[in-house]
């Protein structure tokens, strides 16, 4: 396998290997808090260690079928969120947890967890939200210790697509740039039908375009996988090569394969190079209110320092429709970082979050921008909402009007879109699976799940472990005005 790789996130540690002073774009964030400036912030305090009651005051016990009364479910602070169940750690045999997905089986109605972990990528059944069944773990394609902390996966149809910074130092050759990862790995899900616990769990295919990736993104509507933050080798067209350095390669920009046609092999058809470096990006099928755009694939991209809106319909040329700041000058990335986003339902606006705005003290509370996008070619923000918490924010999506965001030390947060137009978010509901407390840090929840469609939410937290929650917020949009549900 030959992975020719360009120094981002995990592969840093390359750099220290070597003489040559070079400092690429990071799949995640850094700061300089009067420190060294290439810490990485995240996965800080990993230590490989579970201990019996977790960083964020959890007991490492399953527990399940708690209602939120009161304002607590247990020991937990929440408000219209019940806890049906926490899995902790050990009985996911893993040691810290990521991002993740799910996929409902349409034959059988099997929902699954697909969960990201520092060991590989855990599975787990939660049909019975209250009963869930850990499924087994596909080990890391690049088993070690770097960049296993970073990791994501997405579902079309009946497979999975998972990818991770994880990469093999051992591998690599500083004369020829040659260092094996995590590529990634192809899953089909339907070996699941049936399975009553863990077992082995086979890989499709292995795709090794790509050395490690921070993130990976899909368009269900047209079959489009964008792989993000990427380090790879590649078509000529989608490569950066720095002939002074030949571990660097790729601009970052995503790559576009084709998932449609043949789900388990996916094909390369174009790369995204024309704003360098993104961190995350949605795209979906445009049939939103500006015409001049309606039928295109339309994506935007969270690229550290800007929002950036692509025509991507042609992936073989993709095009940059606008490349927008959101903050004054004067502030860059190490102060801020356009960290994820997305759209609403009717693609009018955006929601973003910034990943180190409340850390460097950008702005004083947790705050998530909304953006008009009613015309493309002038995008702008309508509004910044906060609610006075100290968390981070992290990655967020959008359901029947219904915001569900991922706030690090504080948990997952509920918010009403219905006043977006108004630059407006309410709060209808959250459940806090870090009830030590709200620090500014990186600990906590990382990403959630709320597309089963039936107020299940599944939500990581990484020291801690899986939570399924059920919710009983509703939008006003969806409840004839009313507010949420009690």
């Amino acid at each position: 396998m030959r992975r020719t790789a360009r120094i981002g996130g995990a592969a840093a540690i390359v750099a220290a290997m070597t003489v040559v002073a070079v400092q690429p774009a990071s799949g995640h964030p850094v700061h300089d808090f009067g420190g060294d400036a290439t810490t990485v912030l995240k996965g800080t305090n990993y230590t490989g260690v579970v201990e019996d009651v977790s960083p964020g005051g959890v007991p490492m016990e399953a527990q399940s079928g708690v209602r939120c009364e009161d304002g607590m479910a247990g020991i937990f602070p929440c408000h219209k969120v019940d806890l049906a169940s926490f899995t902790p750690l050990p009985d996911l045999e893993a040691t810290f947890l990521n991002d993740l997905w799910g996929w409902e089986d349409s034959e059988t109605g099997m929902q699954v967890a697909i969960v990201g972990s520092f060991e590989g990528t855990a599975f787990v059944d939660v049909t019975d939200g209250e009963n869930p069944v850990y499924l087994g773990t596909l080990e890391s394609s690049a088993p070690g210790d770097q960049g296993n902390i970073w990791g994501d996966v997405r579902v079309y149809e009946d497979t999975a697509y998972i990818v991770a910074e994880a990469i093999d130092l051992a591998t690599y050759n500083p004369a020829t740039g040659d260092l094996d990862g995590f590529g990634i790995q192809v899953v089909d899900l339907t070996q699941f039908r049936g399975r009553t616990g863990p077992g082995t769990i086979e890989k499709t295919a292995q795709i090794d375009d790509v050395t490690q990736s921070h993130n990976v993104s899909l368009n269900v509507e047209t079959g489009r996988m964008y792989v993000v933050g990427s380090v790879y080798d590649v078509a000529d067209e989608c490569g950066t090569p720095n002939p002074g350095f030949p571990v660097l390669n790729g601009s970052g920009g995503a790559l576009v394969y084709d998932v449609a046609t043949d789900p388990n092999a996916p094909k390369l058809i174009g790369c995204m190079n024309a704003d360098g470096y993104s961190h995350d990006i949605h795209c979906v099928a445009y049939s939103g209110p500006d015409a001049d755009y309606q039928g295109r694939e339309i994506c935007i991209g969270s690229n550290e320092d800007t929002v950036t809106i692509y025509d991507a319909t042609d992936a073989s040329d993709i095009t940059v429709i606008d490349r927008l700041t959101y903050y004054e000058e004067g502030l860059e990335v190490g102060d801020i970082y356009t960290h994820q986003g997305w759209w609403s339902e009717d693609q009018t606006y955006f929601f973003l979050g910034d990943e180190l705005d409340e850390l460097s003290g950008a702005v004083p509370e947790r705050t998530t921008f909304i953006w008009d996008l009613t015309d493309l070619d002038d995008a702008r923000v309508i509004g910044e909402h906060g609610d006075g918490n100290t968390s981070i924010d992290h990655n967020m999506f959008v359901l029947d009007g219904l915001l569900y965001q991922s706030n690090y030390t504080s948990g997952v947060w509920l918010y009403d879109s219905w006043k977006a137009d108004k630059g407006r978010l309410t709060m209808r509901g959250y459940f806090d699976v870090y009830p030590a407390d709200d620090a500014t840090a990186f600990a906590g929840t990382w990403g959630n799940y709320p597309f089963f469609g039936d107020g299940k939410v599944v939500a990581t937290s990484s020291d801690e472990g899986l939570f399924v929650l059920q919710s009983r917020a509703k939008s006003s949009s969806t409840n004839r005005g009313q507010g949420g549900a009690r």
